[in-house]
C-alpha cells in the first residue's frame, strides 16, 4: 500500500489512488486475523518470559501495519483533493521522501524477520532525516499558499502528504523499537535510543516455545 501510494504521488495517477482508497479493507481484515490469533494464544497457553515479549510485539507491530495502512489511504485521498481541485504541481518533491518512509517500513520489517538490532536502530536514525524533509515540505507549502491564495486548498492536501509520509516513517520506527524490545528486552522510546544504542548487548530471541 506504501509503494502504491508512493507511485500515486509522483505519477499524479489517480487510478491508482482510487484503487488504493478501495482496497482499505483488506488491511483492517487482516490487522483483526492477526490480533485474535494472538489472543487465542494468549488465553489458551499462558506464554511466560520469551514467548510472552514475542506476543506482545506482534500485536502492537501488527497495529502499527495496520496504521501505515491507514496512512497510505490517506495520501490516496490526498491526491482525490488535489487533483478534483484542478491542481497540477506539487511545491515539494516528494520522491526522495516516499523513498525513505519506504526504506524505512521495509528496514523495520527485515529487522522483525532477521531479529537484527543493528537494522532496527538503523531505522531510528533515519527518522531525523524523515522528519527534516518534512519540515522543508511545510516551509514551501506556506510560501506557496502566500504566492497562490486561490490554491489554498489544494496546497494545505499536498502540505498533509509529507504530514502522512512522515507518519508511516514514525509507525516504522515503532516497528523497530518493538523489535530492539523484542531481542534485548530494552525499552528505547520517547528518545530513549540515543542513550541505549552504544550499552546494549544483544542477547539473542530463543525461538517461541523455548524459554531463555
Amino acid at each position: 500500500h506504501v509503494r502504491t501510494a508512493s507511485n500515486a504521488i509522483l505519477d499524479r495517477d489517480l487510478d491508482q489512488a482510487e484503487k488504493l482508497i478501495k482496497s482499505d479493507y483488506e488491511i483492517d481484515e487482516m490487522e483483526v486475523e492477526i490480533e485474535e490469533e494472538c489472543l487465542k494464544v494468549l488465553a489458551l497457553h499462558q506464554p511466560v518470559a520469551v514467548d510472552l515479549r514475542f506476543l506482545i510485539a506482534v500485536i502492537k507491530i501488527n497495529n502499527d501495519l495496520e496504521r501505515i495502512g491507514d496512512e497510505a489511504v490517506n495520501i490516496a485521498r490526498r491526491i482525490r483533493i488535489i487533483s478534483r481541485h484542478g491542481h497540477t504541481g506539487f511545491p515539494f518533491d516528494y520522491r526522495r521522501m516516499a523513498e525513505k518512509a519506504q526504506l524505512m517500513l521495509k528496514k523495520s520489517l527485515d529487522a522483525l524477520v532477521n531479529l537484527d538490532t543493528d537494522l532496527a536502530f538503523n531505522v531510528l536514525h533515519i527518522d531525523d532525516e524523515l522528519d527534516a524533509m518534512q519540515s522543508q515540505a511545510y516551509t514551501l507549502v506556506k510560501e506557496e499558499i502566500r504566492a497562490h491564495p486561490d490554491q489554498v486548498t489544494a496546497l494545505l492536501n499536498c502540505f498533509l502528504v509529507s504530514r502522512h509520509l512522515e507518519r508511516v516513517g514514525d509507525h516504522a520506527t515503532n516497528i523497530a523499537e518493538e523489535v530492539i524490545y523484542l531481542i534485548d528486552g530494552e525499552i528505547v522510546r520517547h528518545g530513549r535510543y540515543e542513550e541505549a544504542e552504544p550499552s546494549l548487548q544483544p542477547v539473542g530471541v530463543p525461538a517461541p516455545g523455548r524459554q531463555p
